[in-house]
């Protein structure tokens, strides 16, 4: 039996409508495969983040990681990071670790492993590709209005009415 499944579409563009802005990274190529540091087995390490060209009115950003290639339903949330203050332009890699990592008030919401940090790529031994989009929400409030017990459900509800603009990198990984 083979695990191959059709793939599921990028799941962005169903989301309301918002600007776009940029995002890039020292540690992923935009559609390559992610370094080992940014898989779960190797060290659960956050890439390097850098934004640029937010959309006026931006008073705070979110940072997710989200599989829709997950063998599941909802997909898999592998980080989720709010109320990062709108003067901040990047994360360092490693700032997913802890809220500690996290500039001002910002603070991560438990990951769908249990974690409230990030949580490295870990798709089944012999799936697909799968897709790692990480996301810069701009957001037009200083909170997104959530605490540290919502879900990344719930989170991304709030987004979908909140967001002014997405900024989208996404690295792959097989096991």
């Amino acid at each position: 039996m083979s695990l191959e499944r059709p793939v599921t579409p990028d799941p962005y563009p169903l989301l309301p409508a918002a600007e776009t802005f940029t995002v890039t990274s020292e540690d992923v190529t935009d559609g390559a495969p992610l370094k080992d540091d940014q898989v779960n087995a190797h060290g659960d390490t956050s890439p390097q983040l850098s934004w640029s060209g937010a959309p006026a009115g931006t008073r705070s950003f979110v940072v997710t990681c989200f599989d829709p290639d997950a063998p599941i339903v909802s997909g898999f949330w592998h980080w989720v990071a709010v109320d990062i203050p709108a003067d901040v332009t990047s994360l360092d890699t490693g700032a997913g670790a802890s809220d500690d990592t996290l500039p001002g008030g910002a603070f991560h919401l438990r990951n769908d492993g249990g974690g409230a940090n990030f949580m490295g790529a870990a798709p089944p031994a012999g799936d697909q590709d799968h897709r790692y989009f990480f996301v810069v929400h701009a957001v037009g409030e200083e909170t997104l209005g959530v605490d540290s017990t919502a879900t990344p459900a719930y989170a991304g509800f709030n987004l979908a009415f909140k967001t002014l603009g997405r900024a989208i990198i996404h690295g792959t990984y097989r096991h």
